[in-house]
């Protein structure tokens, strides 16, 4: 019986990899000083899998930014705005390239747009878009596969284990940049190079390549399906002497198990934390020419498995197929958990032993065919952790689960409709025509984090500290003002990450110090563990918001983070359901809703980035989550007067097959992404006729280019041409924290200049 994994963490123990990429960003370190920070990391990672005794060890799964880049790059689907930087007179070289479809490119008299970016299936894991045309081609461009595999089988020799994003995933994960065809016809042009890579690996020496295919798990189209029978038979045909195994994860094949199994491949890879229902079926399918990988370690998650539940699987399997023919691997790639529990000496010993990072699931791998060979002592110590956990006080708190259960429809329902709302709110706040304001947060820069890194220490006091933050808090109203924003915010200089903040002041939360994952890039979050019962002992952000307000006569916006947001960036509890959390989550964000309201803030942002992200990847499965997901939103805004304007924010995400939810949670105004896209995303607001306000982001906070007035006015008279102009905001994309002053200075200027221009050229009817 083999050992496999999927993929690592590749930011490093500290982040390396993050620091690393923004000192080449800046110019402060060369090409090959970035090239030996990550080629330590990888060295590392190999070395680390391999003392685990990981039988196939993944290789290619490292990334300066996004693996679905690099497999763009390497297939040559470059669009043909960024042919100037490849021919730029001062020598850019692949690296600049690959940053410049990834963030955009401003400078050298050059300015173009980053490509798009959006989530990983239902992750919070982050991509750049594939683009393609009708007249698509692609090509061999890219060599870092083949550098990469030598690089690893030096250290690993056959264990090392390429890793590729399949063919048709790969297409599906992409846009059609014009109109007339449809990206999964692509399959046939996309073929051959694939074909050229796989067999250039094969001489390289592979004996295992992994092809990561999670679109099967979704629900595909007869053409779709059609395409995954024609790639792998026409790969098969013209690849000989290597073994092909096709990984899906995050749910059930479902309808699609006859097609992933009838592939003509080596090994097929399954995911049984998330949909362990689906083995029966697979197994009872299951030709004998093929090796089946089972997910039996949750890679998403942070606790210890459960080797009961896992053996089970595992034996089952075992008994028919044989051992020789299954793998223990994770659910899928361990880029999704922190890297290594070991160092974590903050943690409640008792909860720690609950726990598994990404280091520690290698080790449950091995221990669970150490278990299939007979050491039924390391069966024993796992069951007396599952055990204690199952019974801890410090887990369950009976008057927290009284409050969820008395929860009713009254609790998420506004008091009027949101036409007699609205009219109370232009009384009150008497804003003019595409009113401007941020999504909450301002850069962070490296005093601010400074100065709380010293307070952590001890080394500010309380006074010391908060004096600062009040400085910082003045400054950034009183440039808003001088801007001319609208509806000001705080700055939110006091805070870390946008739940890693509340879940500090929360109960049943936990924190780590390194617990980073990536989100995309060198955007690294530290997710907080929901460990217990969740509820609000104190209010939580009162001190800062009423503060700021008294600071100006401007409406000040309180900015919360949502329940459905706050569960699905925390690691989450896995001996509840989900929506049993989201209640508990809920209860607390509406008492402090509640408070923002008494204490005299007008309007209030409660921030829904990740709702779509939390959709279930099949579409029978939406009905269930989108009820309890909506309806804990409406829970918490469900306590406030009319008098009182509920905002919401959501990105990078897709709306169409959810608009209508959307229009559910009765915000009264939804700011969300739509720069990138430039306004594709509010079609399908257009074509619902959504009712409510609407803030369709306007400048692209993502990329550190500047976009001009002129481009931003260009943007709003598309959402105007789309939607009441009488119900648009005009926003940036998202939060300002991890850009520079000098570039969100320049972007904000020129976004309340759009706005004014837009106030005169286009009529609140509709385009003038």
């Amino acid at each position: 019986m083999l050992t496999q994994n999927l993929g690592y963490p590749r930011i490093g123990g500290q982040r390396q990899l993050k620091r690393a990429c923004e000192s080449y960003w800046a110019g402060k370190i060369d090409l090959k000083e970035l090239n030996q920070v990550a080629q330590k990391i990888k060295q590392e990672n190999w070395q680390t899998q391999l003392d685990a005794g990981i039988d196939l060890i993944p290789c290619n799964d490292f990334s300066f930014y996004d693996q679905v880049l690099d497999m763009s790059l390497m297939l040559g689907v470059i669009p043909k705005r960024y042919a100037p930087v490849l021919s730029d007179v001062k020598g850019n070289c692949e690296i600049d390239l690959y940053f410049a479809m990834a963030r955009g490119y401003q400078k050298d008299g050059l300015d173009i747009t980053a490509m798009e970016m959006t989530k990983w299936l239902d992750t919070n894991y982050h991509y750049i878009v594939p683009e393609f045309t009708a007249k698509q081609e692609f090509r061999l461009f890219s060599e870092k596969v083949f550098a990469e595999y030598n690089a690893a089988k030096q250290l690993l020799g056959e264990k090392a284990k390429p890793v590729l994003v399949g063919p048709v995933s790969y297409l599906l994960m992409g846009k059609e940049k014009e109109e007339g065809f449809e990206r999964i016809d692509l399959v046939k042009q996309l073929v051959p190079v694939y074909v050229e890579i796989i067999n250039r690996l094969k001489q390289q020496g592979a004996t295992w390549i992994q092809l990561d295919e999670p679109t099967l798990a979704l629900d595909l189209s007869k053409k779709e399906k059609e395409a995954f029978d024609f790639a792998y038979r026409a790969i098969v045909n013209r690849v000989s002497g290597v073994k092909l195994l096709v990984a899906t994860y995050f749910e059930s094949l479902l309808d699609n198990t006859h097609l992933a199994i009838g592939l003509p491949v080596a090994g097929l890879h399954i995911d049984l934390v998330r949909a362990p229902e689906q083995l029966d079926e697979v197994l009872a399918l299951f030709p004998t020419n093929l090796t089946l990988s089972l997910g039996v370690v949750d890679g998403r998650n942070v606790w210890k498995n459960d080797y009961e539940k896992s053996l089970a699987l595992v034996n089952k399997a075992a008994g028919k197929l044989g051992n020789n023919r299954v793998i223990i691997a994770p659910s899928c790639s361990l880029l999704h958990s922190p890297l290594d529990l070991d160092g974590e000496t903050a943690i409640d010993p008792e909860i720690k032993n609950w726990m598994a990072f990404a280091k520690q699931k290698l080790n449950e791998v091995a221990e669970l065919k150490q278990i299939v060979e007979g050491n039924n002592k390391l069966l024993a110590i796992n069951k007396a952790a599952i055990e204690s956990r199952r019974n801890s006080t410090k887990v369950h708190k009976q008057e927290v689960k009284h409050r969820v259960a008395a929860i009713t429809e009254e609790y998420a329902t506004r008091k009027s409709v949101f036409h007699v709302r609205q009219k109370l709110h232009r009384e009150r706040f008497n804003l003019p025509s595409f009113p401007t304001t941020t999504i909450g947060s301002f850069p962070q820069t490296e005093d601010i984090r400074a100065l709380r890194a010293k307070f952590k220490k001890g080394d500010l006091t309380l006074e010391q500290y908060e004096q600062a933050i009040e400085k910082a808090t003045i400054d950034v109203i009183r440039w808003q003002e001088e801007t001319g924003l609208d509806v000001l915010v705080h700055g939110e200089f006091e805070r870390n990450d946008m739940v890693e903040y509340f879940g500090e002041q929360l109960d049943g939360f936990l924190f780590t110090r390194n617990g980073w994952v990536q989100s995309y890039g060198s955007r690294c979050v530290k997710p907080p563990v929901i460990f217990g019962d969740v509820s609000r002992p104190a209010d939580m952000t009162l001190r800062w918001i009423t503060f700021a307000a008294k600071q100006t006569n401007k409406p000040m916006k309180g900015m919360l983070t949502g329940p459905v947001t706050i569960l699905q960036w925390s690691f989450v509890r896995d001996d509840q359901p989900r929506d049993v959390t989201t209640n508990q989550i809920a209860l607390a964000i509406r008492d402090e809703v509640v408070a923002l309201e008494k204490a005299g803030i007008g309007i209030i942002q409660i921030d829904e980035a990740a709702i779509r992200e939390g959709l279930p990847l099949r579409k029978a499965k939406h009905p269930h989550y989108l009820n309890w997901a909506v309806k804990a939103f409406r829970v918490t805004a469900g306590g406030v007067q009319d008098k009182t304007q509920i905002h919401t924010h959501m990105c990078y995400s897709e709306f169409n097959n959810i608009i209508e939810n959307i229009a559910a949670m009765d915000a009264d105004v939804i700011t969300i992404e739509t720069s990138r896209s430039q306004m594709e995303l509010l079609h399908a607001f257009a074509h619902f006729e959504y009712p409510n306000e609407i803030g369709p982001g306007v400048y692209d906070i993502h990329s550190p280019r500047v976009p001009t007035t002129a481009e931003m006015v260009s943007l709003l008279t598309k959402a105007a041409d789309l939607l009441p102009a009488q119900n648009l905001w005009v926003n940036p994309d998202c939060g300002l924290k991890t850009r520079k002053w000098p570039e969100t200075k320049a972007a904000i200027e020129n976004m309340v200049a759009a706005a004014r221009e837009a106030r005169e050229k286009i009529s609140l009817e509709g385009v003038s």
